[in-house]
Parts: structure tokens; C-alpha cells; sequence
């Protein structure tokens, strides 16, 4: 995905000094199909909760389309998934971009059985924490990974994302 250029933004200048807001944020709605879950206020409230330090994020929400031909083009996976990733830089300021694959995120919810903004939440904590380095490639960085999301979503007031 190309960079999207918001380190030369003066939100982003403002995010990376200590006393100033410690988020900028940029949120894109090609599929606003679920825009009254992901109202700004309650975006930047998930992302906060998850974030250690300093961020300037972009996070798109998409539909299959897009979802697909980024997934297709950065991982060669055949398939929309949920969540992606984008992480350009870690220190001093976490600089990302999310997408979330609209459609499928409300097809999981629904086979599942969760509320659409408790899974939206769990994935944007997701994306926020690979941004930030953490991973799940193997079962031990999968456990804390997800320990993390677990204890994130906790105080967030939203139930366990693994609970069967």
C-alpha cells in the first residue's frame, strides 16, 4: 500500500511532540455501510487504549473489492481478510495504516455470534498492536499477542475476542 505521506502533516508533527495530542488520526469510509459503529470518537478511543506511544494512523475501512486486491498484492493471498497492517515506523511515533475489510468483518461477527462493534473494536486493537511490532507467527508470540488484546479489550469494557 503506498505510504500515505502523514509524516509531512502537521497532525502528525503535533502527535510525535510528548505535550501534544498523542494521536492523529485519519479515517477513511470507503464502505460506510457501519459508519454509526465506527464514529471517530470511538476509533480513536480503541486505538489510544491500544497504542504505547505517539501515532499518526491512517485506518480505511473497505469493501471486497479493495480488501481483495490489497491482499492479493502485498501478501499473495487469494482472498479478502479482516484486518492489514501497514507499518512504517515504530519509534518515536507508531506510523500505520489499518484497513478493514468491511464485508468480511461483518460476516465473522455475524458467524460467530459477536456484536459487530466488539469485533471491530478486537481488530482495530489488532492492527494497532502489529503496527506497534507485535506478531503471532509463532505460539508463543500468539499467546502474549493475544493477552495483550485480551487485557486491552478488558478495560475497553468489551468481552474476551477468544472466548468459545
Amino acid at each position: 500500500m503506498p505510504r500515505r505521506g502523514a509524516t509531512d502533516s502537521a497532525e502528525a508533527v503535533a502527535a510525535a511532540r510528548p505535550s501534544a495530542r498523542r494521536l492523529a488520526l485519519a479515517l477513511q469510509l470507503e464502505d460506510g455501510g457501519d459508519r454509526t459503529v465506527l464514529a471517530s470518537a470511538r476509533v480513536r478511543r480503541w486505538l489510544r487504549a491500544a497504542l504505547e506511544r505517539p501515532a499518526a494512523i491512517t485506518l480505511r475501512v473497505v469493501g471486497e473489492a479493495e480488501g481483495l486486491e490489497l491482499n492479493r498484492r502485498w501478501r499473495g493471498l487469494d482472498h479478502a481478510t479482516n484486518v492489514l497492517t501497514f507499518d512504517y515506523a515504530r519509534e518515536p511515533v507508531v506510523e500505520a495504516d489499518l484497513v478493514l475489510c468491511a464485508p468480511v468483518v461483518r460476516r465473522e461477527a455475524r458467524a460467530a455470534g459477536k456484536d459487530l462493534e466488539a469485533h471491530y473494536a478486537h481488530l482495530v486493537v489488532h492492527g494497532a498492536l502489529h503496527a506497534q511490532g507485535w506478531d503471532h507467527l509463532d505460539d508463543a508470540q500468539a499467546e502474549a499477542m493475544e493477552a495483550k488484546e485480551r487485557a486491552v479489550l478488558a478495560a475497553l469494557g468489551y468481552p474476551d475476542p477468544y472466548a468459545r
